[in-house]
């Protein structure tokens, strides 16, 4: 799976910059893989995305799609600006849906796992609740 776009954030965390939005989708879709695959995790970030578009319509600019058996993840262009906020705002909200998903179909066990993941915590892609 191609999902990060960028520096790596334990390389960020080391030179002091802050990660782009494009790279915190990286480790987020990275991490998922990991545990439950790259099919799931294709399969419940693009229904994540189409529930979140509702209010943040930049997700409709995620593009999913697959090549043999690996997928390729294309983040909206705003995703690889730094600080932006709304990019930040748009993958929150994916996060969210993101955990719903994982909630409803593996109990806490996955979200536990993107959790433990600081980024994703202090970025409030995963929410603190599910530390």
């Amino acid at each position: 799976m191609e999902g990060r776009d960028g520096p790596d954030v334990a390389n960020m965390e080391h030179t002091g910059g802050d990660p782009t939005a494009a790279t915190l989708f990286g480790l987020l879709c990275e991490t998922m893989t990991e545990v439950l695959g790259t099919t799931a995790t294709a399969v419940l970030v693009r229904r994540a995305a189409q529930r979140a578009a509702a209010h943040w319509p930049v997700l409709r600019q995620l593009v999913i799609r697959q090549d043999g058996l690996a997928y390729q993840f294309q983040v909206p262009e705003t995703w690889q600006e730094g600080s932006n906020p709304e990019a930040f705002a748009a993958l929150r909200a994916l996060g969210q849906e993101v955990c719903q998903l994982l909630h409803a179909m593996t109990g806490p066990v996955v979200i536990r796992r993107l959790a433990r993941l600081m980024p994703l915590r202090q970025y409030g892609i995963i929410p603190e609740q599910e530390v």
